[in-house]
């Protein structure tokens, strides 16, 4: 059990866990926006791997800022655990390796969350939502400092 880099290779294990999350785009659409993403040092795709990918997460270096440099803000866009595997470590496990990576690279760490399917998560790891344009996903940060 173990938390990790995805790779190309890991298309196969990786599309139904994007299906279960939701998405808009056929398979081979989305492989390609896969192959893309992980070939960019300004992403990183993570799996909990248990003998299988059982969660992911996907975060986003936005790159250097103008007036911030290279301390600017990176963006979590995914996090997904099957539903049977969660309340078992498997997304707080995520979520530290997210914010290990995010640490190295950005000063601040944004992302939005569900009120109800996915904000208590993040509430529960100390987290806390602030209101945004959208009532219903209230915005989390992590400011990391040196």
């Amino acid at each position: 059990m173990s938390v990790r880099e995805l790779v190309p290779d890991d298309w196969a294990e990786l599309w139904p866990l994007m299906q279960g999350f939701g998405t808009e785009f056929d398979e081979d659409t989305s492989r390609g926006f896969f192959a893309e993403l992980v070939g960019d040092p300004r992403w990183v795709a993570l799996g909990y791997d248990d003998g299988g990918l059982v969660g992911y997460a996907v975060v986003q270096d936005y790159g250097t800022h103008l007036r911030a440099g290279r301390r600017h803000v990176g963006r979590l866009h995914d996090l997904y655990v099957l539903p049977e595997r969660r309340r078992a470590g498997v997304g707080r496990a995520l979520m530290d390796a997210v914010a290990q990576w995010a640490s190295t690279r950005v000063r601040h760490l944004v992302w939005q969350a569900h009120h109800e399917r996915s904000a208590p998560f993040y509430e529960q790891l100390g987290h806390l939502g602030q209101p945004c344009p959208q009532p219903d996903y209230p915005t989390f940060a992590i400011e990391f400092t040196r």
